[in-house]
């Protein structure tokens, strides 16, 4: 039975990892999930009827239920699940030091070792768990999101680690009558120190996944601030073209007038009207810089003749700040825009309602297919196949509507027949304490 249970604890301990920790979900076939439990019952079985604990049967039951129960790709999976089973294996031994040397104290000569194992897959479980909670969920860093250097410096750390402790145990169990309990006590914080020094490693790798977030983001923003600044160069430098020419489209107006073309000089003048039009900002917010984004992704609209339509007008200038904007409004209308572009009827619009307490930015964009919004989930994963390298646009918008207290809401409609998607972002009008 010791066996079964073993298995199971195992099993249960590497779907916490890989779900939680890796972020990997099931497959939605319950016949496959289903299978990948039996794959562990039997090799449990298998184990208490020959009554040994085979490395064989291990490797086996160890990759195949995790090859049968997620969603990913073969080779990925076979990895992932011998690191896993490795790298879990280690911190076992320690949980397992760490049990004896607390309730054994001088020695573990002939005790039955197998109901220490129990307490220490908790233990070991425990170590997951507050690595989870304190060090991922609470940084939104997942052990997928790290790189390749520091998860080998994990593995290669934790085995120097073991053998270490492996080594200096034998020479514990096998002279225990020549040590005190300072050397127990020792040995109990020296294994504490080898998991701490696991999470300091685990700890830099976050930092450095959260930097390089940073510097992405940041490169987001800076290239979105140069597109609506060459937008309004552009703009610009044609304006100072038609001022330059002024004098001399009112030499040519002054000799049609002169010879009395009356009709001819009212199309030149049309014709320098329009001209004129085409440097002034379309779109007016209220908002002169929230002015500048949306002019730009008209224009851009415009270029891959997707309709581009807003409606409402602010009365009060926008709290955020230009940084932020750029990042909210920016992202919402980039993604509007790409998606659009699949559809086959092109189109985005732009809603601005203004109530007392909140500011209310709504955007519907054309889809291709429907999109599915999970309840629960805020915001959507890219759809882009480099994942590691893309998605940021969501998550900006996210960093931005949480730093002002606003909510966001995602939803895919259908209008006259048509799949749109629909984001609405609220932001409060003043800033909560």
């Amino acid at each position: 039975m010791i066996y079964v249970v073993d298995n199971l604890f195992n099993y249960l301990i590497y779907l916490f990892i890989i779900h939680f920790g890796f972020r990997i979900y099931p497959r939605k076939n319950r016949l496959l999930v289903g299978a990948s439990v039996v794959t562990v019952l039997l090799a449990g079985a298998f184990n208490a009827y020959y009554d040994v604990n085979s490395p064989m049967v291990y490797i086996l039951w160890s990759v195949l239920s995790i090859l049968l129960f997620f969603e990913e790709r073969f080779g990925y999976l076979i990895i992932l699940s011998a690191s896993i089973m490795y790298f879990t294996g280690i911190i076992d031994t320690f949980s397992v030091m760490l049990i004896q040397v607390v309730m054994i104290g001088r020695g573990m000569t002939g005790t039955n070792i197998a109901w220490w194992m129990e307490p220490a897959y908790l233990l070991s479980f425990l170590i997951y768990f507050f690595v989870y909670r304190q060090i991922l969920k609470k940084q939104e860093v997942y052990l997928r999101d790290i790189g390749f250097k520091y998860k080998l410096a994990l593995l290669v750390q934790g085995s120097i680690f073991q053998m270490f402790y492996n080594l200096v145990f034998v020479s514990f169990n096998e002279n225990h009558t020549a040590y005190g309990w300072d050397a127990y006590a020792v040995f109990f914080i020296s294994i504490t120190g080898a998991i701490y020094s696991v999470f300091l490693t685990l700890s830099l790798a976050v930092k450095n996944v959260l930097s390089g977030r940073q510097n992405r983001e940041l490169q987001s923003f800076m290239y979105m601030q140069k597109q609506q600044y060459d937008y309004q160069l552009q703009q610009s430098v044609a304006v100072r073209r038609l001022k330059h020419d002024l004098v001399n489209h009112i030499g040519v107006l002054r000799e049609l007038l002169n010879e009395k073309k009356t009709e001819e000089a009212k199309e030149y003048i049309d014709t320098i009207w329009n001209m004129q039009n085409e440097f002034d900002l379309k779109i007016h917010t209220g908002d002169s810089f929230l002015d500048i984004i949306v002019n730009y992704y008209s224009y851009l609209a415009a270029k891959e003749k997707v309709e581009f339509t807003v409606s409402g007008r602010l009365t009060k200038k926008i709290r955020l700040e230009m940084f932020d904007l750029t990042t909210l409004v920016g992202n919402i209308l980039q993604n509007a825009l790409e998606a659009a572009l699949k559809a086959d009827v092109p189109k985005i619009h732009m809603e601005l309602i203004e109530h007392t307490k909140e500011l209310f930015i709504v955007v519907l964009n054309s889809t291709e297919e429907a999109v599915t919004v999970v309840k629960g989930k805020p915001f959507l994963a890219t759809s882009k196949r480099d994942k590691r390298n893309h998605g940021f646009g969501m998550k900006n918008i996210a960093a931005a509507v949480q730093k002002y207290h606003g909510e966001c809401y995602m939803e895919s409609v259908e209008e006259n027949g048509e799949r749109l998607f629909k984001i609405s972002v609220a932001i409060p009008r003043e800033e909560k304490v």
